[in-house]
Order: C-alpha cells, then structure tokens, then sequence
C-alpha cells in the first residue's frame, strides 16, 4: 500500500486506509458502517471524513465541514469570525430539504474554486450575496473555525525529510548510513529522529540493521 501511496500524499493516509479495510471485513462483514459513531471508530476517520462518507454515500442530512466551507460561512453568510460550535450549526442550519449532498459538494467547490485563502471575488458566483462583499471590514475567515492555519514551507521540513526517507524505502530496504546518504545534506543530523517518528506510527520497521516499509 505505502508503495502505491507514492505521490499521493499524507502517507499515514495509506496506512489508515489499509486498516480501515481490514477493521470492516472484520468487524462489520465487509460493509462499510453507515452510522457516524461506527465511522468515527475506524482508523484515521474523524468528524469530517465520517460526514463525507455519511452524506455522499449514504445520503444522510449531515453537513460536511471542511476548511473551504468553513471560509465561505465566516465570509459569505456570517462576516465574522466563527467559533466552532458556531460553525458546526450553521452548517446544518443551511442544509436543504432535497439533495443534500449535491448542496454539500457545491459548498466545497465554491470553497475550493472561489473562496480561497486569496479569494477569487470578482469570478465568484455567490458574489452578490456575500455578506463581506456588501458589508466590508477585516477578512473574517483566517481565524475562523475549521479554517486550517497555513503551513509551514514544505522545502527544508521535517514532511520534506520524512517524504525523501520513504521514496529510497519504496525501492528497496536500506541501511542508516545509506539513509542519511540519500537525504540532502541539512538533514542528515534529523534522519534518526524521522526514522523513528515515522516507526511510531507504523510507516517503517526495522529488521536487522536494515530499514524498510512497514510489511503489516
């Protein structure tokens, strides 16, 4: 799985994802649960992913909070800044009747698309309506609810290293000092502290004196 996983992201995701599988053939025979409770319970699956699951297969009437939909309700239907209860019920309070998860991906997209963290306001459909277009004032969403803070640079971080480790991995197991000699040259003094964060969370293992994707 971590090999397929190459590229496409969070690679702890893959690992979840794998015990995701095997935590539903064996304890719900092979089904996904369709209960937020019995979602939440799955490796790696909080709030967010279970009402995701929830409302695009299941159909349920829950809403899906996420980051871009959290910048559109500080922005467009509150311009203020929300707290997370606050978020959290307005988001259901703006659900529809009828097809709710079309109303839930449309959220997202215009998030994703439109209300960005550098907003697209002039190209933005809901424009005309937005209360922090037509009212003005300081931006509300950065320090809204459910809007994430921006990352750190990716090139010389602790993510960067950890992702360098695993690609020499994914080809073959590899020892420390042929580690260390594939990271780039300001890491090499972090490679044992990366080894063993990524061992803790079951990405790695070592065998001997070799290092190598986690085989379980």
């Amino acid at each position: 799985m971590l090999r397929l996983w190459a590229g496409l992201g969070y690679p702890r995701r893959a690992r979840n994802l794998w015990r995701c599988a095997i935590e539903i053939t064996e304890r719900f025979e092979g089904r996904v649960p369709e209960s937020g409770e019995a979602l939440r319970s799955l490796p790696g699956i909080g709030a967010y992913t279970a009402a995701a699951v929830g409302s695009f297969a299941f159909s349920h009437r829950v809403a899906v909070l996420d980051t871009n939909v959290g910048r559109v309700l500080a922005r467009c239907v509150a311009n203020r800044r929300l707290r997370s209860a606050e978020a959290t019920a307005l988001a259901h309070e703006l659900l529809p009747r009828g097809d709710v998860a079309t109303f839930n991906q449309a959220m997202l997209d215009l998030g994703a698309q439109f209300c960005r963290a550098r907003p697209r306001c002039a190209e933005c459909p809901v424009a005309r309506v937005c209360r922090w277009r037509r009212e003005g004032g300081e931006d509300p969403a950065p320090l809204s609810a459910a809007v994430s803070r921006a990352q750190t640079p990716f090139v010389g971080s602790r993510r960067q290293l950890r992702g360098q480790l695993l690609n020499v991995l994914r080809d073959h197991p590899a020892s420390f000092a042929t580690l260390r000699a594939r990271v780039e040259d300001s890491f090499t003094h972090q490679v044992r502290g990366a080894l063993e964060e990524l061992a803790s969370e079951g990405l790695v293992e070592r065998r001997g004196a070799r290092w190598q994707l986690a085989q379980r």
